[in-house]
């Protein structure tokens, strides 16, 4: 399954982005992102009422547009999941490597396969308002 995200926030950028009503605006310097993340349009995770976050896999990445594969799925113990999507070709291990340390360790980040990440997104997807 292929997915459209909205890169806030590039692969080794310290400057963060926030995507509302249709653009990105400037938001942050933070520390340098060890990937591409961003959200899905759209797509609401009812535990927050926030767009679904995504992280694209592989090299730097404009802000902006993508489209990627879904490979996987960053569980964490809060609930706020992570999309992960890829471009083509096989998932770069040192990005996964690097977005599990990223986060604090109560959160007890762990990787989910494909499939987890579609059981997710169903679910979402069905909790989600219809316009």
């Amino acid at each position: 399954m292929r997915l459209r995200m909205i890169v806030e926030w590039t692969k080794g950028s310290p400057l963060r982005h926030a995507w509302k009503e249709g653009r990105l605006l400037p938001l942050a310097e933070d520390r340098p992102a060890p990937v591409n993340y961003g959200l899905l349009p759209g797509l609401l995770n009812p535990l927050d009422g926030e767009e679904v976050d995504a992280v694209l896999l592989g090299p730097p990445h404009p802000l902006g547009e993508a489209e990627g594969e879904v490979v996987g799925l960053l569980h964490l113990l809060d609930g706020d999941h992570k999309v992960l999507l890829a471009l083509e070709g096989p998932t770069p291990e040192e990005d996964l490597a690097a977005l599990l340390a990223w986060f604090a360790p109560e959160r007890r980040p762990t990787l989910l396969p494909r499939e987890a990440a579609l059981a997710f997104l169903q679910r979402i997807s069905m909790a989600s308002p219809k316009e």
